[in-house]
């Protein structure tokens, strides 16, 4: 599959879902629900590991209802810090980040979306946000200068890159000595079907584009992390429900009830610590 086609589709599909009436899933004008990455709906992010009293700090525009975690729980954010998000959103990561950094700390938003640049930026202006700012670029290129972050931290997006290691040494690049890297990913346990594989809009839907857990685990090793370590696994299925199965029945036609309840037993959400 060719990386231009994979980002296009990825593109477009967000696009739709930052401009959508309403958040998740419903995307306006599409005639269809929308199976982004990784559900969802608003209500999605409690099963995702977000407060009632988190999500409430933050201006409500930023709740998409997507990813696969809440990676700000686990990278233990200090006051002073700066921190990076990897395809940042609508900005419910870096809006959360913020609060913990405080005035003395400093939060950038990447993004290759102009919508989903448009819509944390109009999120931002809803509130006392002096701290954060967002950025248009794509993860494998940064926007960002060397060792300028302390944290990066990002939600189920790296798997939709078509060039995972690119990402993790542009994160290594971007990190001070000892900085770390805390993601929430969708990886596999075992390979895909090629008809699966070859879809971009299931690319899109994160399931397509993820890579097999060792292998995943390996990039960022390669990239120069120390310290890398799966501090959470939860089996996919049981964070989106019947949302993504009823995108691979869509999308792949001729895939049978029996295989991909199979499927589903390979698809896991997990998050990852690493340490520059």
């Amino acid at each position: 599959m060719m990386s231009d086609d994979v980002r296009t589709e990825v593109r477009a599909r967000y696009a739709r879902t930052a401009t959508a009436d309403r958040a998740g899933c419903g995307c306006a004008g599409s005639g269809k629900a929308e199976r982004s990455c990784c559900g969802g709906s608003a209500s999605q992010s409690e099963r995702l590991g977000y407060g009632r009293v988190e999500l409430a700090s933050i201006p409500a525009e930023a709740d998409l209802g997507l990813g696969c975690g809440n990676p700000t729980v686990l990278a233990e954010l200090q006051s002073g810090e700066t921190v990076v998000d990897l395809g940042s959103g609508g900005g419910i990561d870096c809006f959360l980040a913020s609060r913990k950094v405080g005035p003395t700390g400093k939060v950038i938003g990447v993004d290759m979306t102009p919508e989903m640049i448009d819509r944390a930026r109009r999120a931002a202006a809803t509130g006392d946000y002096g701290n954060v700012e967002f950025r248009l670029g794509e993860i494998e290129s940064l926007p960002v200068a060397d060792r300028a972050a302390d944290v990066v931290i990002s939600n189920c997006v790296i798997n939709l890159s078509p060039d995972k290691q690119r990402v993790f040494r542009e994160v290594f690049r971007v990190l001070k000595p000892g900085g770390r890297l805390m993601v929430s990913d969708i990886v596999l346990r075992e390979e895909l079907p090629e008809k699966v594989r070859k879809s971009v809009e299931l690319w899109a839907g994160c399931i397509s584009g993820a890579m097999l857990e060792q292998d995943y685990l390996g990039a960022i090793r390669e990239a120069g992390f120390s310290d890398v370590k799966v501090v959470s696994v939860k089996r996919a299925g049981d964070l989106f429900g019947e949302v993504q199965a009823e995108a691979l029945i869509a999308e792949v036609p001729d895939i049978s009830r029996q295989e991909l309840s199979r499927l589903g037993g390979a698809v896991f959400s997990i998050e990852v610590k690493a340490t520059r």
